[in-house]
């Protein structure tokens, strides 16, 4: 029975067969005379190997002792199809109809962004050194769209390959000391390996702290900025947040000793100025004996905009696609000039050494009977740190989260991912070989739920 039913399939699908064999020995022919040819893009392979002659492409349908319907529905001949396709014959108007639907379509996964040259751009950080970065935008080198999403120009590239980390993203890496010229470095640097250096400066480097904050909630109903001020809900968590900062800066005890804030910056925004002036009264600095905070002046690279192109997303539309060429180099030279690793110790390492022990000792001096040491001593153990630095940046969402991606070496095109409320801390720390951490990601644990705010958006039901 089951002979019968073999002998009657084979029969039935013999004319099949022989018209399916005539296609492919002409399709094969087509591709032994075109050899430039170019396969699918997720079908190269197979492309490639019908191109080595017409006996590859009819041995798929040999039918000694198999059913033929195998090869009839065989993915090398469903390639073989889509390759003939792309070859350089003359189109026809099927064809046609259907490049025009494909060049509509999104890129398929198998087409990369073309590697450009590593672009270069000279920096001047807030301290005012000058240094050249590497890494960006692919730039107009770059031509087409990526994946069929935006322009491939206006795609981030890192200088180094993703997961792999710049160690000298900022442009301030210490040359290798072998590269060091005669009467170059700091102090005995050139008498150390490298390594030794290495832990030279993570041990006596300064470490900077940043500290971003969102502004408090506004009123979104306007559309000019001097109108767009703080409502009373975002007034009182601007309030909340200096508080919190100011203990930050004070110091709580001799275990939460004081943190030497240095500056308070802020974006030429009208919510994030008010933001930052309640937050500066609220930090209770009046009667603080420490150091003075500075007040810097509003920079307006810190205001608002679209920092780049977010995935996922759909295809940009044009105005998203100009808006991205006009902001984005005003956020990113914000990040370049805010984010960068303290200056190499100018100290001897002995030196430096030495230094920092003999301020410790001059703080153990409560152990005496002199009531007025132990103050004097109290004092003492409540001073900031010498090796950190902190800094305090008001400003908003979308500039704080490509930051984040920034900073960590990330795709900024995941920026959208994330969610920073108003009035939240996201907090960083860049040590002085130049690591950078995140301790904080949007941080509200000073504000009760009540006072929880993303944009218009109350509390978490949204």
């Amino acid at each position: 029975m089951a002979t019968s039913f073999y002998r009657f399939v084979r029969r039935s699908l013999q004319p099949t067969v022989a018209a399916a064999t005539a296609t492919a020995a002409v399709t094969a022919g087509a591709f032994s005379k075109n050899e430039k040819c170019e396969a699918d893009d997720n079908n190269h392979g197979v492309g490639t190997a019908m191109r080595r002659g017409s006996a590859s492409a009819s041995g798929m349908f040999s039918t000694g002792g198999n059913l033929p319907c195998v090869a009839l529905y065989s993915p090398a001949l469903l390639s073989l199809r889509k390759s003939v396709a792309h070859c350089d014959s003359p189109p026809t108007s099927t064809t046609l109809r259907q490049q025009k639907s494909q060049s509509n379509a999104p890129y398929k996964p198998s087409d990369p962004a073309e590697p450009v040259a590593d672009p270069t751009v000279e920096v001047t950080s807030s301290d005012g050194k000058k240094v050249h970065v590497k890494g960006g935008m692919c730039g107009e080198e770059s031509d087409g769209l990526y994946y069929g999403l935006f322009p491939r120009r206006q795609l981030w590239r890192p200088r180094l390959e993703y997961p792999l980390w710049d160690n000298d993203w900022d442009g301030r890496r210490p040359a290798p000391i072998s590269q060091l010229q005669e009467g170059e470095g700091n102090g005995d640097s050139q008498q150390m390996t490298d390594a030794q250096r290495e832990r030279n400066i993570r041990k006596h480097g300064v470490t900077r702290h940043i500290i971003l904050i969102r502004h408090g909630q506004y009123d979104e109903t306007f559309k000019e900025d001097s109108r767009r001020l703080l409502t009373p809900l975002g007034r009182k968590q601007a309030e909340l947040t200096g508080q919190r900062l100011g203990k930050l800066v004070r110091g709580v005890n001799e275990e939460f000793g004081p943190c030497r804030v240095k500056v308070v910056r802020v974006s030429d925004l009208a919510r994030a100025k008010e933001t930052a002036d309640i937050i500066y009264d609220s930090m209770d600095l009046d009667h603080f004996g420490g150091e003075p905070v500075e007040r810097s002046g509003p920079d307006p690279l810190l205001n608002e905009g679209r920092p780049c192109h977010n995935i996922p997303g759909g295809k940009a539309r044009t105005s998203v696609v100009e808006r991205t060429d006009e902001q984005h180099p005003r956020i990113e030279q914000a990040f370049r000039k805010y984010f960068f690793r303290a200056e190499m110790p100018v100290l001897p390492y002995q030196e430096k050494k030495n230094r920092i022990e003999e301020d410790a000792g001059k703080g153990n001096i409560i152990a005496t009977s002199d009531e007025s040491k132990m103050e004097e001593g109290a004092q003492r153990l409540l001073e900031p740190h010498p090796l950190h630095e902190f800094e305090i940046i008001v400003c908003h969402a979308n500039v704080i989260r490509y930051f984040f991606c920034r900073a960590l070496q990330l795709p900024p095109e995941a920026w959208l991912r994330l969610c920073t409320f108003n009035c939240s801390l996201t907090y960083f720390t860049i040590r002085p070989t130049g690591t950078v951490s995140c301790r904080m990601l949007g941080d509200i644990g000073h504000l009760p739920h009540d006072l929880c705010t993303f944009s218009m958006h109350t509390g978490f039901n949204w």
